[in-house]
């Protein structure tokens, strides 16, 4: 390499995706170098990259477990900062090229919207960003010319397949899913599952908020909110296949009938890696396809009567506003309250359906009414958990 490095700023350092996105950092031959490391409770974890990596930040969100911490195992060349506040100052320096938004949920839209603001190139790890405020951050965006290139393996094969033609020569766009580890259970089974069952995921291995979406396909309603966004689509236009070998990652229909999938393992570092690189292509630690491997793919239409949570993302990418705001919200709540043992695993998507019935929508929301719908409908689901 004889160019200069491009800094990365990773927010969410100790997470699935940003440990993948190390690896893509030491394999790329110095191409990428740390700016700014973030975590919020695995502290240890986020030091133990800090003396690999040495970044100039890292930033502990967590005041409490980051005081109750020695941090003089830092590398020297390396500042710790404390509190979410720092997130917003570091990411909009000067010195870094790209940010990688990799915090899950709610927690990662602050960091995002800094980037936004900055006019970064944001490679997007972080779809509750666009789930929850889609129309206002794309608009951002081009306000401050920042770059939003898609880390979600879905999102990143639309967009490498869109690279075929012209977006007003696109039909339709497919997203795969895995289907989870229930694909195969009736509803009167997937009343009995338990946190433990929902959390032992076939194909992929992501932190537990992630993989109890993917077991609800609430993740996948998710990505077509995301996607209605980031790609300027209508809902209408929008499909979701069940895939189970999570081989094709997503496609594109034109049309003139032509079908543009990507294909790879099911490994994060590839569409990390693209998003970073983009618009070059370089070798990486991806794992790669052996087509000597006798295999086979199968495509089956998802059953929304056992997953309706698809159904709530159909909605609310269609209605856009306040929607995405309020099931998002709902569905993280949700999500604590199975885990913890609260209600069961259909309870997740009937928790979200009576949010979004409740909500007074809005078509037009600022972000200050988004946030607030945020907590009103977290504290939604407290209260339907109560009565019901």
């Amino acid at each position: 390499m004889t160019a200069a490095p491009q800094y990365v700023a990773l927010l969410g350092a100790t997470g699935s995706i940003g440990r993948s996105t190390l690896d893509v950092i030491a394999a790329s031959a110095g191409r990428y170098q740390c700016y700014l490391l973030t975590a919020h409770q695995k502290l240890d974890e986020l030091a133990a990259a800090a003396r690999q990596f040495v970044p100039r930040y890292v930033v502990a969100t967590d005041t409490e477990a980051a005081a109750a911490r020695d941090w003089s195992d830092l590398p020297a060349d390396t500042e710790l900062r404390i509190g979410p506040d720092a997130i917003a100052e570091l990411v909009a320096h000067q010195d870094v090229d790209i940010v990688v938004t990799a915090i899950v949920g709610r927690a990662g839209l602050e960091g995002t919207w800094a980037a936004l603001e900055a006019g970064k190139k944001v490679a997007l790890a972080n779809k509750e960003t666009l789930v929850l405020a889609g129309g206002l951050a794309m608009r951002l965006a081009a306000e401050r010319n920042a770059q939003i290139l898609p880390v979600d393996s879905e999102h990143s094969a639309i967009f490498q397949a869109m690279q075929a033609g012209k977006s007003s020569e696109v039909a339709r766009i497919i997203l795969t899913a895995s289907g989870g580890p229930f694909r195969h259970h009736s509803l009167e089974q997937l009343e009995q599952v338990t946190a433990a069952e929902a959390l032992n995921h076939p194909t992929w291995k992501m932190g537990p908020k992630i993989t109890i979406d993917s077991a609800t396909m609430m993740n996948k309603a998710l990505e077509v909110i995301e996607a209605r966004w980031l790609f300027d689509m209508p809902s209408e236009k929008i499909d979701v296949v069940v895939h189970p070998q999570s081989v094709v990652h997503s496609l594109v229909e034109y049309v003139d009938g032509s079908v543009m999938a990507q294909l790879s393992p099911p490994d994060m570092k590839l569409p990390i890696q693209y998003a970073m690189s983009y618009p070059e292509r370089f070798p990486g630690p991806a794992r790669r396809l052996d087509f000597t491997i006798a295999s086979a793919w199968e495509f089956q239409p998802p059953d929304f009567d056992r997953f309706p949570a698809l159904l709530l993302g159909k909605e609310a990418a269609k209605r856009g506003g306040t929607t995405g705001a309020v099931l998002n919200a709902a569905n993280e709540a949700a999500v604590q309250s199975f885990l913890d043992g609260e209600i069961s695993f259909t309870d997740i998507s009937r928790a979200c359906r009576a949010a979004l019935d409740s909500h007074d929508f809005d078509p037009n929301p600022t972000i200050e009414q988004l946030l607030a719908l945020d907590q009103w409908a977290r504290r939604e689901v407290s209260a339907w958990i109560t009565c019901c």
